[in-house]
C-alpha cells in the first residue's frame, strides 16, 4: 500500500491542550486551529517525503524507514527521529517525547501524536 497522494484535514480531536502541551504559542494555536491543512506524502520504497501545509506555514519533511533523520516539529525545532513501518499501512516515530503513529486505511489517513498523556487525532481524506 503506497502512502502517495494529497489528504485534506476532516476532523481532529485534542488540537489545542495538545499544542499547548508541546509548547506552540497560544494565539498560534487560535490562528491554527480552524485553517485548511493538506498534507502531501510521496513515497518511493522506503523513502518518504511529506509537505504539511496549514494557512501559509509550511512543514516539509524527508525520511527513510529505519534511519535516522532531521525532522521539523509543529513548533519549529529541528530535531533527529528515526520512523518504523508496522505492516504496510502504518508509520510510527518519536522525537522530543512526542510518539507519532500514522495509518492509513484505503483514502484515510489518521495521525495520532502523544504527548505528555495528551493525544491529539487528526483524520485527513485523499484528495
Amino acid at each position: 500500500m503506497s502512502f502517495t497522494g494529497k489528504y485534506e484535514l476532516q476532523s481532529q480531536e485534542n488540537f489545542e491542550p495538545f499544542m499547548r502541551a508541546i509548547g506552540l504559542p497560544e494565539d498560534q494555536i487560535q490562528k491554527g486551529k480552524n485553517l485548511k491543512s493538506v498534507s502531501e506524502i510521496v513515497q518511493d520504497g522506503k523513502k518518504f517525503t511529506s509537505t504539511v501545509t496549514t494557512g501559509s506555514k509550511v512543514i516539509k519533511n524527508q525520511f527513510t524507514i529505519g534511519e535516522e533523520s532531521e525532522i521539523e516539529l509543529m513548533t519549529g525545532e529541528k530535531v533527529k527521529a528515526m520512523v518504523q513501518m508496522e505492516g504496510n499501512n502504518k508509520l510510527i516515530g518519536e522525537a522530543k517525547g512526542i510518539k507519532t503513529i500514522v495509518e492509513l486505511n484505503g483514502d484515510t489517513i489518521t495521525y495520532t501524536m502523544t504527548f505528555g498523556g495528551i493525544t491529539m487525532k487528526r483524520v485527513s481524506k485523499r484528495i
